[in-house]
């Protein structure tokens, strides 16, 4: 049998592989064992160290370093970069700290316990500087990519990986005599020109790209080819490629909503192929067996494993205490940074390169084997200590969702009706639906396309049918569960607000078909009756450009819109919407209003970028037009006839749209209302109707406050 082994057909290679990645999990998950660790494991078991049933060839060298920069890149894509921003300062904090603190006692370790050579100390040291996110795919798939103590450690560990590798290439130029100042100048100039060509150049291209391609896989390959090209420039300016891919996620994140569909196919494909491809590669280089070469063996990994974990997790639980932050997370900082890999196994590489004396390297094989076998051991640390911080901070993190979602006036129900018609809006639609959508309650969407029963109702019931099942697998991609009904009506209006009934949404999103006409048929019959007629939230949007190209969302305030029933739907609906893509959004109205809308962000969304400004009298509307650009989205939140935030300059809307915003990125929005209609078959709780009695005491409070100004 053992001559049918290492095997070498690719097929029979794959296979191995393919069946390692869906077994790992399993068995794993019946040890409660994360199975990051199993993959790991099974390297070790498959390679020559082990059973030999594979050698580690060019496709794991290929594929394993495609993973690793996908780890890389994965991490700079799910980062928030508003919180990565205002916790600049501990980041550099922490990523000094987990750099310098192992370096020093792993180099005073080697020195005075191993009898090593300064530099081989040093190297030593450098090695245990730096850290692998090993374990980030359970970060991902706990969804915490954008909690605090993660982007510490993300910030930290690309921290102190570049530090290593810089302090490494001096350690390697002070071997070569062609080094001088000259050399140090042009790295700098290099490194800055890297700098500058991705900030400023792939931005620009990616917002062209965008615009004018929407197919999933040509968006797809373009992420990807961004990624290689980055981490490629890096390696060109003597840089690891992993930082380049780091960048090129920070760069692309918010081009890349985290609930859209194409990160749903950017962490599919890797945590499905070349993530697991590069854990099973470290696990092929760790030769279990040089344990056993004597006590000196056991003794040097002891202390390397000793003296580099203990060095990182002083760093992960100061930098915690400094913080102020808790006990979980500061277990979480210390599990995402313990952890090497791939970086270490370079940094080795380097080191047996460099002669000391002839025919002697730098790094022996008592080192060489060191590394190796502490490369195993801080991947079983790092995996089991970040799987257990994100099972406690996740639980955590229930207990005040949950408590917030007691507390929070927003309304509970949430489930949108998609209204679609035309093809080359609709998956905008769902794009805006997903952004605004709540992905912790898990609710499905409804998309409705309504057909006029008329001679011609067959041929567009197949049309919507068609419509609709591109939507689904669009849906499906972003991992949604949406419900899909073509439905035939003699009046459109009420084919919606029927359907609306039946399954039980609680909002409107459609297209706005703006009329030729001016007021009063700017919105047309149909959507009159709509809004008319149904007092829940409708939303109407006119999309000049893709949503992840928006840089600004500017909002204009009716006054007295936060005495409306549904003022904090919309306002959780664009804070959400403004979280996930990424950008600023602007609140134009009377202070009372902004007051609240401040108040209401700062709790709920506190990393949404808010600004407020104030807006005298609803006849300003048209100066805003001077500031928005081609890449905001103007919303107007407007209400019907008979409430509290209406006034008569709301009868000039539709011609100071068509006047002034014409050709913008337009959302208009009409908020939730009380009614009593049989056609919108709302049953009120008691926690309902006791808002209810508080929304009418408001008024009562707010007119006896201006009963002095009120005429009779």
């Amino acid at each position: 049998m053992m001559s049918y082994f290492p095997i070498t057909s690719p097929t029979l290679i794959f296979f191995v592989v393919l069946l390692i990645i869906l077994l790992a999990p399993i068995i794993m998950g019946k040890l409660r064992i994360p199975h990051i660790i199993g993959m790991v494991l099974a390297g070790v078991l498959i390679g020559e160290h082990g059973l030999h049933l594979l050698d580690r060839d060019n496709s794991f060298e290929l594929f394993g370093k495609v993973g690793l920069l996908y780890i890389m890149f994965l991490a700079g894509l799910e980062m928030d970069m508003e919180s990565v921003k205002k916790n600049s300062r501990r980041i550099l904090w922490f990523g000094l700290l987990t750099c310098l603190v192992p370096l020093v006692l792993t180099y005073v370790m080697a020195m005075w316990l191993l009898d090593y050579s300064s530099t081989a100390s040093f190297l030593l040291g450098c090695i245990m500087a730096s850290n692998t996110l090993i374990a980030y795919p359970i970060i991902s798939r706990y969804g915490m990519g954008r909690h605090p103590s993660v982007m510490l450690s993300v910030g930290a560990s690309m921290l102190s990986l570049f530090m290593a590798l810089m302090m490494l290439a001096a350690l390697s130029a002070s071997y070569s005599k062609d080094v001088s100042i000259g050399f140090w100048l042009l790295f700098v100039i290099k490194f800055a020109a890297f700098c500058a060509f991705s900030i400023i150049l792939i931005p620009k291209v990616t917002r062209y790209f965008l615009r004018r391609y929407s197919d999933a896989i040509m968006q797809f390959i373009y992420v990807l080819s961004v990624m290689f090209l980055s981490a490629a420039l890096s390696e060109a300016i003597g840089v690891e490629g992993i930082v380049g891919a780091f960048i090129a996620g920070l760069i692309l994140n918010r081009y890349i909503p985290h609930v859209s569909p194409l990160m749903n196919r950017i962490e599919f494909i890797g945590n499905a192929i070349f993530i697991p491809y590069f854990l099973i590669g470290v696990g092929m280089l760790i030769n279990v067996g040089s344990l056993f070469d004597g006590w000196r063996m056991l003794f040097v990994v002891a202390l390397i494993v000793f003296f580099g974990t203990f060095g990182k997790a002083l760093a992960a639980y100061i930098s915690s205490l400094l913080f102020r932050l808790t006990k979980a997370e500061g277990h979480m900082m210390f599990g995402l940074t313990c952890a090497h890999a791939a970086g270490a196994i370079a940094m080795v590489m380097v080191g047996m390169r460099l002669e000391v004396t002839p025919g002697q390297y730098l790094v022996n094989n008592e080192i060489l084997n060191g590394v190796v076998i502490m490369i195993l051991i801080t991947c079983i640390i790092s995996t089991m200590m970040t799987e257990k911080a994100s099972q406690e901070l996740t639980l955590a993190s229930s207990v005040v969702s949950g408590f917030a979602a007691d507390t929070s006036h927003s309304p509970k129900n949430e489930k949108v009706l998609l209204c679609v018609k035309y093809p080359d809006i609709a998956p905008q639609l769902l794009e805006l639906a997903i952004m605004m959508r709540n992905p912790k309650r898990n609710r499905g969407l409804v998309a409705l396309n309504v057909v006029y029963d008329d001679q011609q109702a067959s041929n567009h019931r197949e049309d919507g049918l068609r419509l609709l099942e591109r939507l689904q697998q669009r849906a499906s991609a972003a991992d949604l569960q949406m419900q899909t009904q073509v439905r035939l009506s003699s009046n459109i209006a009420n084919g919606i607000k029927h359907a609306f009934r039946e399954f039980g949404c609680s909002e409107i999103i459609m297209g706005m078909h703006v009329h030729t006409d001016v007021n009063p048929k700017f919105w047309g019959e149909f959507l009159q009756s709509l809004y008319n007629g149904l007092n829940r939230q409708i939303v109407l949007t006119r999309f000049v450009q893709p949503l992840n190209t928006l840089r600004r969302i500017q909002v204009a305030v009716p006054s007295r819109a936060e005495f409306e029933p549904g003022f904090h739907r919309w306002l959780e609906r664009l804070a959400r919407m403004a979280g996930n893509l990424d950008c600023r959004i602007q609140f134009h109205g009377r202070n009372e209003s902004l007051e609240l809308i401040r108040e209401y962000i700062n709790n709920h969304h506190p990393s949404v970028r808010a600004e407020y400004t104030f807006m005298a009298h609803w006849n300003e509307l048209p100066r805003l037009a001077e500031n928005i650009g081609q890449d905001h989205m103007f919303v107007v939140i407007t209400a019907r006839k008979g409430t509290i935030s209406y006034k008569n300059a709301l009868e000039r809307l539709p011609k100071e749209l068509m006047q002034h915003f014409s050709g913008k990125n337009l959302m208009i929005l009409f908020p939730d209302q009380y009614g009593t209609q049989k056609e919108e078959s709302m049953t009120f709780t008691a926690a309902q109707h006791q808002e209810e009695s508080s929304y009418y005491d408001i008024i009562a409070r707010w007119l006896q406050k201006q009963r002095g100004t009120l005429k009779k």
